[in-house]
């Protein structure tokens, strides 16, 4: 079976899903080819284990101070380059496409009537899962922003629906440092996160972000461009993480065990809706600006018990090796049986 694996490469969530797609389908001798989109390539980086790989222009979204703007992402994708990348992406040799919400990939298949299978945290917000600003366009934007045949939701929880546990590959933790924090806020101006940061010099924050500051960074704060050998260590060996509220980072923290706030960028259904979904389970604390009150509050907390998530990468695979992809309950219910959800969670 040859497959062409599409991931959406907007946000680094993705990527980390697909490296562990990518390690399942190596070891099992499967003959992949991938291809990403949403970015140029050379904001691409630790992408060994996808080989030769392929990049689309794609549809993503535009942000600014923590914010969606629709203005310019209506600018931004106005372009009909990606309407030419589906029609010129020829699939005759592939028997399958696996595809991460990503667009090229999916209308392609679609086009040319090859059997896809969405993998993805939007196919999880499909269900009645916990949601927050959910619209007639968001319920649209989740069925043909990129149709697949068969979709595959992850979360956190099944929620009482045919739901997959998070796709986690996370180091493992030998030693922890309860004062080091970990911050990933790619949304937010340098300069805010530093001011937001700054009075709390009893702890060190290890921040990793695209854009350097322009001014003098405090001691107590760490500035990394994204490094993601460092940014795993970091996680591994951190006391606590503050970040948008993407899925994948909370899913690793919730595997470590580590105590999570979380803010969401402002205007993005997804990340609304898993604040909402944290909260309901009890697993976070959240603010929706860069409150001080907030994080004074959350760093007194406690740390939360691991959640030992099973290898779906490996068991995805054999899944789609069998061939019977009308059966993701049965995949569902293998996989949940195997996770024990903390007793803190309602």
């Amino acid at each position: 079976m040859k497959i062409l694996y599409g991931v959406q490469g907007t946000g680094n969530g993705h990527l980390s899903r697909a490296r562990v797609m990518a390690k399942a389908l190596a070891e099992r001798g499967a003959e992949v080819d991938y291809l990403f989109s949403g970015r140029p390539k050379s904001q691409f980086f630790d992408m060994d284990i996808f080989g030769d790989y392929r990049v689309a222009t794609g549809l993503t979204f535009v942000s600014k101070a923590g914010r969606i703007s629709s203005v310019d992402t209506v600018r931004h994708n106005l372009s009909c380059r990606w309407w030419q990348d589906i029609r010129g992406l020829d699939l005759s040799s592939y028997d399958l496409v696996l595809n991460d919400f990503e667009p090229v990939s999916a209308w392609a298949a679609r086009r040319q009537k090859v059997p896809c299978i969405g993998i993805s945290h939007q196919a999880a917000l499909r269900f009645d899962v916990p949601k927050v600003g959910n619209t007639w366009f968001n319920e649209r934007l989740l069925e043909y922003f990129a149709p697949v045949d068969v979709a595959l939701g992850c979360h956190w929880h099944h929620f009482g629906f045919p739901l997959l546990p998070p796709f986690v590959d996370v180091g493992e933790v030998s030693e922890e440092h309860g004062h080091d924090i970990l911050v990933y806020l790619p949304f937010e101006a340098p300069g805010d996160i530093i001011d937001f940061l700054r009075p709390f010099d009893n702890y060190r924050f290890l921040v990793y972000h695209a854009q350097s500051p322009n001014g003098p960074v405090p001691e107590h704060i760490q500035w990394h461009g994204f490094c993601r050998e460092g940014f795993r260590r970091h996680l591994a060996e951190a006391g606590g993480v503050v970040a948008n509220a993407g899925f994948e980072l909370a899913s690793e923290a919730l595997t470590l065990g580590k105590k999570l706030l979380v803010k969401p960028l402002i205007g993005q259904f997804e990340q609304l809706s898993n604040v909402a979904a944290l909260q309901l389970l009890g697993a976070a604390h959240s603010m929706m600006h860069l409150s001080r009150d907030a994080m004074r509050s959350w760093l007194k907390s406690a740390s939360p018990e691991p959640v030992r998530y099973p290898a779906v990468g490996d068991a995805l695979v054999q899944w789609i090796e069998q061939g019977e992809w009308h059966r993701g309950d049965l995949l569902s219910e293998q996989l949940w049986s195997q996770v024990r959800l903390p007793d803190t969670w309602r």
